[in-house]
């Protein structure tokens, strides 16, 4: 079917943009055009995405339903308007069928883009629960902040926190991370002394440390993406607010797998929960595990089985369409699909650097 999308209101100018017919759509070759940060603050998540998405085509073959798959991939440097302009441009002028979206600011630049194109959009970072709201084109394979932190609050609640002070960046998933987390701790019982947020740009820790400290809780939720939780978890040790007996909690983020060995024992005692453990003793993990580690020198972490779980949607309904990469097929078969894309993942309490997993955590999908 012959279709075109007229797209308005992109780029500075406003100007208008025409989705022709995508030729790569009838031809033998599927393009798969993954708009990711691999420069600046969230290069790590962008690297490890990115990493998980090519190993699955690495062990599983480049070719679905008699057609070649051929990954593009761009740097949007975390900026959403230069994330917007690639995928237009990808789009327009490389024909892709197929987006992988990344973290959540330029994830949910996006939206109006993929509704229009009726393009199938697959989100393998942002762990904001809004993002897949933005257009019904969109699907997600990551995770959402509201999980993790929900499961940490009922945790806390439970484990002998009755007063807490929660600390996020200033941002759609930290924003969730404090919501999801006060509604179950509180339901539980426990109190929240203050709600502190701090730029996602160029945090200054100091001054928070020293809040903390003042208030004197027994217990800090904390949650910063990519190497910000590690960085903040050190200063708060350095300063010995540990020895304050105040404990550190948070979703997974604090405890990342990749930058765990790097952190040292300053780590030891920080509680987490989260949906993956590169620790997860299932034969598929330790396969992830050993031919991630082969191929990247360096070790995966849970934004890598985001982009590993997103390509194995696409691969999986590629199947279902017989290969056509329509907007509507796509997502009828993606939303339709269940299977094992897991390589890992649970729901999980970290204490000590190590896991403990207590049940399988069931992602949001669209």
């Amino acid at each position: 079917m012959r279709r075109r999308e007229v797209i308005r209101g992109l780029g500075a100018a406003g100007a208008a943009a025409v989705f022709a017919p995508s030729v790569a759509r009838a031809q033998d070759v599927i393009k798969i055009g993954a708009c990711l940060s691999l420069v600046g603050g969230f290069q790590t998540v962008g690297r490890q995405a990115l990493a998980g998405a090519k190993l699955y085509m690495q062990l599983n073959g480049d070719n679905v339903a008699g057609k070649k798959l051929e990954l593009i991939v761009r740097d949007d440097g975390g900026v959403p308007d230069v994330a917007r302009r690639i995928v237009q441009e990808m789009i327009v002028n490389e024909k892709v069928g197929i987006v992988l979206g990344g973290i959540t600011p330029t994830a949910l630049a996006l939206g109006q883009l993929a509704t229009q194109a009726k393009m199938p959009t697959v989100v393998i970072i942002s762990g904001a629960s809004i993002t897949v709201d933005r257009s019904p084109y969109m699907t997600r394979t990551s995770f959402t902040l509201g999980q993790s932190s929900g499961v940490m609050g009922e945790w806390a609640a439970k484990n002998g926190s009755k007063k807490v002070v929660t600390l996020v960046n200033d941002w759609a998933p930290g924003t969730e991370a404090e919501t999801a987390f006060v509604n179950s701790f509180t339901a539980g019982g426990g109190q929240v002394l203050e709600k502190m947020k701090v730029p996602l740009q160029n945090p200054d820790f100091a001054p928070f440390l020293q809040r903390i400290r003042d208030i004197g809780p027994d217990t800090a939720f904390i949650y910063f993406p990519g190497q910000q939780g590690g960085t903040f978890a050190r200063q708060f040790t350095e300063r010995g607010l540990d020895k304050a007996n105040i404990k550190i909690i948070g979703p997974g983020d604090l405890t990342d797998d990749d930058e765990l060995p790097g952190q040292g024992d300053v780590m030891l005692g920080v509680i987490t929960a989260h949906h993956y453990s590169a620790a997860h003793p299932s034969e598929m993990n330790k396969k992830y595990v050993a031919e991630f580690k082969k191929t990247n020198n360096y070790r995966p972490n849970f934004i890598s089985t985001g982009g590993w779980d997103g390509m194995h949607l696409i691969y999986e309904a590629l199947k279902k369409t017989n290969g056509s990469t329509d907007g509507d097929a796509m997502m009828a078969a993606m939303k339709a699909w269940r299977g094992k894309a897991r390589v890992g993942r649970s729901r999980s309490i970290r204490r000590r650097a190590t896991s403990c997993r207590t049940s399988t955590c069931a992602r949001s999908r669209r």
